[in-house]
């Protein structure tokens, strides 16, 4: 495969939680790639920051200062951009708590961002890419979490699990459109969602982690962005309904 199956000039990306971590570097790569990047956050500073620097790096950015949970801003977001190519919906919370300490305001709020955000944004784009009739490429962000149990991670961990669904089911409805959709499935990745704000409690973390993986080490939100070029791009033009798991082999699914 040509390395021109990775030129994304002419298309149009759209990248939820853009201003930092996965959703800041796989705006970056885009950028780099040659799309036009619509950065949406609802960190107005880190927003503004990552379109400065897809533009100091000869791109094209548009700012949407916006939260995902606030579906008619999201629509009318999305449905601003002159054309749309791509969809990246990495927007996310992490939230931790015990099964019998979980409340249901707590599964409601994660839900609220790390799904429905999710799915908002899906539908948003999935419309416009068929009135638009050039197909295109939807890429949602589940989490390792997915294939394993983890202590504390119920409402993150059911929240990935319904965008990994989300993701099978879209793909079936709107391929016969040209429009792929695949999940990408993150092991740790060093990112300010996983800053444990102690020192110590990171490092110990991390070293867990790190001894967890046959590679040793632990993710960078760069790893991840590669993977949601791959599936934005002409590259992965035969794939749909998938999870691409950049995990450090930390899990291995049949």
């Amino acid at each position: 495969m040509p390395v021109t199956a990775y030129d994304l000039t002419g298309r149009a990306a759209f990248v939820t939680g853009a201003a930092s971590g996965i959703g800041r570097a796989s705006a970056l790569l885009l950028g780099e790639a040659g799309a036009t990047v619509h950065c949406a956050d609802r960190d107005t500073e880190g927003l503004h920051e990552t379109a400065a620097l897809i533009k100091d790096g000869g791109g094209t950015a548009h700012t949407h200062d916006l939260d995902v949970t606030d579906r008619a801003r999201l629509r009318q977001a999305i449905t601003s951009c002159e054309r749309l190519d791509i969809l990246a919906a990495i927007a996310g919370i992490m939230h931790s708590s015990p099964v019998l300490e979980t409340r249901d305001e707590d599964l409601d709020r994660v839900l609220d961002v790390n799904f429905k955000g999710v799915l908002h944004a899906c539908q948003e784009a999935a419309r416009l890419m068929i009135a638009q009739g050039c197909g295109g490429s939807i890429v949602t962000m589940a989490s390792g979490a997915v294939d394993t149990g983890a202590r504390g991670l119920l409402c993150y961990g059911a929240a990935k699990a319904a965008v990994v669904q989300l993701t099978k089911t879209l793909a079936t409805e709107v391929g016969r459109h040209g429009i792929r959709v695949n999940a990408v499935a993150p092991g740790w990745i060093r990112t300010p969602m996983t800053d444990r704000r102690d020192s110590e409690a990171q490092a110990h973390t991390e070293a867990l982690m790190t001894r967890m993986s046959p590679l040793g080490k632990v993710g960078t939100p760069e790893d991840i962005a590669h993977a949601v070029l791959h599936l934005a791009s002409d590259a992965s033009a035969f794939t749909t309904g998938q999870i691409v798991r950049p995990n450090g082999g930390v899990a291995m699914p049949w």
